[in-house]
């Protein structure tokens, strides 16, 4: 495993940055504070070709693995975590259709996820179904050459936007084998977005309950066999972990350097308070949780690049850089003192939006046991 990046990779991440800086940097408070998902954002991004990171050059992506991508989603969620999640779950299709989808599906629907020019949403959850996405309620019920789809999904980041939604549906019994993933598309009748919810924070990545009366889909639509939704759901997650690993990572650099410059510079008792040991304590706790967070994440990407199992080590990387980039926001505030509470500085933000990523792609109190198990 490389610790120290290739040449491709140095320049990934200098591109990922470069374009950060200048499509959202300066936006990124008032697309949170109002709620703007700015749909050109992602079609900018995929013309660099940074949407489909992962994707395979015959499907218009760069053939590149999830250690890049995750170098990649750093530096975005540096300059902004909200389009850090939207680059993410845009991916998820492509990810679930590559390993699960025909070849007919394939070639409809990844390329223009992987340019950029289309939007993903991932829609799995229920109001009595998060964490156990078994027990899902909505139905898929074959007539025919079509499927009809019935229910209510809820926090499908953004649904309401997205030109592709891989929609999972109960179509045999109860429990995880009854579970089938489907394929809808935007302006499908009957599939539409309901309430956006107003969040705490990554409001420039919209999150919406999505409804189904009576929605029509060809039998073609189905992703893989009836009864495999589940487990490809599961897969998806697996690859979403690193993605919102590096997203955390991301986050929690951009705290960890304005609240280290800003030590520096504020003066207390005649000193920079960086002079100070208890400040000193706590910046070399929030590097080091860095620094761990980075390379669990490096080593989950590797592994799954590999070809390797990596279940359990994806779960140890979301677990434990959301939960060390919660830490270091919190500290980030702590450090600025009483202007890190006020709104004037990004700090605030940085810990609204790191509280997030412990309940996404799976809460953390889920990773814990996926990895116990395991273990």
């Amino acid at each position: 495993m490389r610790f120290t990046p290739t040449e491709e990779q140095a320049q990934l991440k200098e591109l990922a940055a470069k374009a950060s800086r200048q499509l959202f940097a300066t936006t990124i408070e008032k697309d949170e504070e109002e709620g703007i998902f700015r749909r050109e954002i992602i079609r900018e991004l995929g013309k660099l070709g940074l949407t489909g990171i992962p994707t395979p050059v015959e499907y218009d992506g760069a053939g590149l693995g999830y250690l890049e991508y995750a170098i990649a989603l750093e530096e975005i969620a540096a300059y902004g975590a909200a389009y850090a999640i939207s680059v993410a779950v845009s991916g998820l299709p492509q990810v679930i259709l590559n390993l699960f989808g025909n070849e007919q599906q394939k070639k409809k629907y990844i390329p223009p996820l992987a340019r950029g020019e289309h939007i993903g949403a991932f829609s799995l959850s229920e109001s009595h179904a998060g964490s156990d996405a078994g027990s899902l309620k909505a139905r898929a019920v074959k007539n025919g050459s079509e499927y009809v789809l019935n229910g209510t999904k809820l926090w499908t980041t953004q649904g309401n936007v997205a030109d592709t939604v891989i929609v999972f549906a109960r179509t045999g019994g109860e429990g995880p084998r009854g579970v089938s993933a489907f394929i809808v598309e935007k302006g499908t009748k009957g599939f539409r977005a309901g309430k956006t919810e107003h969040k705490m924070a990554a409001n420039a990545s919209p999150t919406c309950e999505m409804i189904l009366e009576d929605v029509v889909v060809p039998a073609s639509s189905l992703v893989g066999e009836e009864g495999q939704g589940f487990k490809i759901a599961m897969t998806a997650l697996d690859s979403g972990r690193i993605t919102i690993g590096a997203t955390a990572v991301g986050l929690g650099r951009a705290a960890f350097e304005y609240s280290t410059k800003f030590a520096k510079e504020r003066k207390q008792f005649g000193q920079p308070i960086a002079d100070f040991q208890g400040i000193q304590f706590m910046v070399a706790d929030m590097y080091t949780a860095l620094e761990a967070s980075r390379l669990l994440v490096q080593r989950a990407a590797y592994l799954k690049d590999s070809g390797l199992p990596f279940t359990r080590e994806a779960s140890a990387a979301k677990l434990f850089s959301t939960d060390a980039t919660m830490s270091i926001t919190t500290d980030a505030v702590q450090l600025l003192g009483g202007v890190g509470y006020t709104k004037e500085y990004p700090v605030e933000r940085y810990m609204r939006e790191a509280k997030v990523l412990q309940i996404v792609e799976g809460t953390n109190q889920i990773q814990r046991m996926v990895i116990g198990r395991s273990i």
